[in-house]
């Protein structure tokens, strides 16, 4: 059911991350570098293990997985959180929760396109992906 997901994915167009950003407590001026950057998303599988490769000229991250279990990661905006990836209906849904917050990161592929909502606290910003 990963399948879709899987390859090299380039950020073509991003609604509200600003205000995202800024719900999720993120500086000024981190907010604004991340607004310029075009980032490379790359999604692979090795057996059980997802990798989500996220790269830009200011910041690489990389997460690694297993579908529904917990894991610790650090942020792009380096907050330390708890992930938990699933896939449901199509999408590829990651929760973030720390400090007693959560988000939501939702991917799911539309036409040839991936579509990613985040969504904290009914702030929601749309970023769309195509395929390298």
């Amino acid at each position: 059911m990963a399948e879709p997901f899987l390859g090299t994915w380039k950020l073509v167009s991003s609604e509200n991350f600003e205000d995202y950003m800024k719900e999720l407590g993120v500086d000024f001026a981190a907010r604004n570098i991340a607004g310029l950057v075009k980032l490379t998303v790359s999604i692979s599988v090795d057996g059980k293990t997802m990798t989500i490769r996220t790269e830009s000229s200011f910041q690489n991250a990389k997460i690694s997985f297993k579908l529904e279990e917990e894991f610790d990661e650090t942020t792009a905006d380096n907050r330390k959180v708890k992930s938990t990836v699933t896939l449901e209906n199509g999408s590829m849904i990651q929760v973030q929760k720390w400090m007693g917050k959560e988000t939501t990161i939702k991917r799911k592929i539309v036409g040839e396109k991936m579509v990613v909502e985040c969504e904290m606290n009914n702030v929601v910003s749309t970023r769309i992906y195509e395929k390298v």
